[in-house]
């Protein structure tokens, strides 16, 4: 993939995104839609999760055997007529195409959707060397015609809407084009069936080669792809090495999956199988001929076959180009394609845009990835996107190094808990002149669009870890077990009443707390940026800080620490025996709180006042504690408990748009996924939104303090400590 060297705003670009009403109204709606029109595409499917095991399989076994696939697939093309070539990268893909078209007397090319040829910038090399080069697939055609990009892998001009269509129909036809649709495909159809017709060649790429057979898939809807394949004289197939699979049986492990994925259809309208040249009549000097068709297939590395040998990057080979990532992504939901850059868009396209050659450009977008992992839980070949962007990230640091804010503020500030701990202290001063009670309602000059629509939480004048001794004094004097509580940095200085009523709440169990004073940040927002070396640093400080006060349990009322203590740190040490020991040792006593709150009172048979009856309660669902922890019924089980009038709320699992730093850094972006939590708990009719996260309890709290302060925000301990209280 060549370097991405143009200077790009990107600031820029999202607002020019956020500003395309046609835009957001056509994602909107496809967002919407799209999870119910899924799993109804998978209704006659007992277990999804068994079909996306048996493609993550066999695709493993693939990437694994590439070199032998590779092999198996050119001796299969050849001996069934064709050609094969390798391309190092596009400049060789396009010296071996512009060869081909020399020497066959080539002179017109139709093409179908291609998403390799977009990567390597294929059409505009071909038309640089006086050949013409039509898209035959309409929604690449209206793009080729516009000079933009896809911005989607399966619906590149899912952005467009039907006048915009239109314009560019009669811009490209020079004649008036309505914009009705039916009248615009039977305009595509004339014009392109004399494409078809008066091509040389065809070119498209494949959704898999099998090595067995030397056969091709293309799985389409519009049809374009068969003409292209059976109408000219030559066929060439532009394939990346991720597409090889073994057998033949293995292709229906994709089928499976694609079209309903994909296009939410149990089978798309054409499943083309090509396997090897076929007789074709075309009109040579003149007249009429039968010729055996012309097959050329060029398998592209661009990075791939390096890819394939990295031990952890090499699960992007089970992607099979479904765009399902970007169809849930909340960030893609607001931005579109465009904003991430070259081809690819959303995680995977972060991903691809990295690892086939441009960590550079990855750098620009790859914060846009906010780690909410709802792209984790529908990808066909479960591939963990995240924490592939998180792998890269840390790549990219180590290459070259972080910002100078960023390198202060990690490595000078928060590795030194006494220091970070006493800028808190002194915000909390500071603030005063701009502080509402809890919030900052309102910053003042270029600070503003931070507070629009949105307060700010306040920094508590007294942390948590300033009233822990006294409330300790309440332990039992004969408990069940010891706990030790990490706060995090929100429970501890902007959410210290919350961190008060975990307290009570373990000590109503008959738990004894102790609070380690050394501890500090988990490291989530140093590990987030890539800068391991530092999150090594402050891990090492938690781990002794925990390991000292010998605890039965370590409890977090924040998801993203219990995560981080549990599974991030024995990842952060795998190469490092003593300390992957020791950060083994300490993730098996942590437990996130609601999930260990519902087990003991379920375990001590336990129960609750009934002090919420005749509230209504919603719930957000935190996305690192569904679908980082697992962790989703227990905290309605004790919501329930309450005697409350518990009612779900609509994607209640979908991000409320904070995120860490991102709902800082991209406020304009994360309000309007706020925007759309805020009107599903409004839709509810619920008095109260309950939340187990303290970063949701910023995000939505804030929202609903300027937007409708009817509703209140309580995290779940908060409303377990208020029923306690009713004793």
């Amino acid at each position: 993939m060549a370097a991405v060297k143009e200077k790009r705003n990107i600031r820029k670009e999202i607002h020019n995104k956020l500003d395309d009403n046609v835009m957001q109204g056509a994602l909107a709606k496809f967002t919407s839609e799209y999870p119910q029109a899924r799993l109804k595409a998978y209704a006659n499917v007992d277990s999804i999760d068994d079909l996306r095991d048996d493609l993550r399989m066999m695709k493993r076994w693939s990437v694994d055997h590439i070199d032998a696939l590779a092999d198996e697939f050119q001796h299969s093309v050849e001996e069934r007529g064709g050609k094969v070539f390798r391309a190092a990268d596009g400049e060789a893909v396009k010296k071996i195409l512009l060869q081909i078209c020399a020497e066959n007397g080539v002179k017109r090319i139709v093409k179908s959707k291609s998403m390799a040829s977009e990567e390597i910038k294929l059409n505009g090399a071909l038309e640089d060397a006086g050949l013409h080069v039509r898209e035959t697939d309409l929604g690449e055609w209206m793009l080729s015609v516009a000079g933009q990009k896809p911005s989607h892998m399966v619906m590149p001009a899912i952005h467009l809407n039907k006048e915009q269509c239109a314009g560019f129909f009669e811009q490209e036809l020079h004649e008036e084009v309505p914009s009705d649709i039916s009248y615009m495909i039977h305009t595509a159809r004339r014009v392109l069936r004399e494409e078809f017709l008066s091509a040389d060649m065809g070119i498209t790429g494949a959704n898999f080669g099998i090595a067995e057979n030397g056969a091709i898939g293309l799985v389409t809807n519009e049809g374009n792809a068969r003409l292209v394949t059976t109408t000219p004289r030559i066929h060439v197939v532009l394939i990346g090495y991720e597409k090889l699979i073994p057998k033949v049986k293995d292709a229906a492990k994709i089928l499976r999956l694609l079209p309903r994925n994909g296009t939410c259809q149990r089978m798309t309208s054409y499943m083309t199988m090509v396997s090897g040249p076929t007789p074709v009549i075309y009109k040579k000097e003149d007249k009429w001929v039968e010729e055996m068709r012309k097959e050329y297939v060029i398998l592209l590395d661009n990075g791939r076959l390096e890819a394939a040998k990295d031990p952890k990057m090499k699960q992007v080979y089970q992607c099979v180009r479904c765009a399902s990532c970007l169809n849930v992504c909340p960030i893609w939901r607001m931005v579109g394609g465009h904003v991430y850059g070259h081809i690819y868009s959303g995680g995977i396209g972060a991903i691809l845009t990295g690892l086939l050659g441009n960590l550079e450009a990855f750098s620009k977008f790859s914060d846009l990835c906010i780690g909410c992992r709802q792209c984790t839980t529908i990808c066909p070949g479960e591939i963990p996107i995240p924490d592939l962007i998180d792998e890269l990230r840390a790549r990219y640091v180590k290459k070259y190094g972080l910002s100078m804010p960023e390198k202060t503020a990690f490595q000078h500030i928060l590795t030194h808990r006494k220091v970070f701990h006493s800028l808190l202290r002194i915000g909390s001063v500071a603030q005063k002149p701009v502080q509402s009670g809890k919030f900052i309602r309102h910053l003042p000059l270029f600070f503003s669009g931070m507070t629009d629509g949105r307060s700010l939480p306040a920094i508590a004048a007294k942390p948590l870890r300033d009233r822990t001794e006294k409330l300790c004094r309440h332990n039992p004097k004969n408990p069940v077990m010891t706990a030790a509580f990490f706060s995090g940095c929100n429970m501890d200085f902007v959410f210290p009443d919350t961190g008060e009523s975990v307290v009570k709440v373990l000590q109503d169990l008959n738990i004894a707390v102790t609070y380690p004073q050394e501890q500090t940040c988990c490291g989530k927002p140093v590990l987030g940026m890539g800068d391991r070396e530092t999150g090594k640093v402050i891990a090492k400080q938690n781990i002794e800080a925990l390991e000292a006060i010998k605890a039965d349990v370590i409890i977090s009322a924040c998801p993203t620490c219990a995560e981080t203590l549990e599974r991030t740190y024995k990842e952060l040490f795998k190469d490092d025996p003593e300390w992957r020991d020791r950060a083994a040792a300490l993730a098996g006593k942590v437990r996130e709180f609601t999930s260990f709150a519902a087990e003991q009172y379920k375990k001590q048979g336990r129960s609750l006042p009934q002090a919420e009856r005749g509230i209504r309660i919603t719930y957000h669902d935190s996305c690192h504690m569904k679908r980082g922890l697992g962790v989703w019924e227990e905290p309605r089980a004790l919501l329930k408990m309450t005697g409350a009038d518990f009612v779900e709320m609509k994607d209640s699992d979908r991000c409320c748009g904070m995120a860490g730093a991102f709902g800082v850094k991209y406020s304009e972006i994360s309000k309007p996924i706020l925007h759309d939590k805020l009107e599903n708990i409004e839709n509810t009719h619920a008095d109260m939104v309950a939340v187990a996260c303290p970063a949701c309890l910023m995000q939505i709290g804030g929202g609903l303090n300027q937007q409708n302060p009817r509703i209140k925000v309580k995290h779940v301990a908060d409303i377990l400590a208020e029923c306690i209280a009713e004793r």
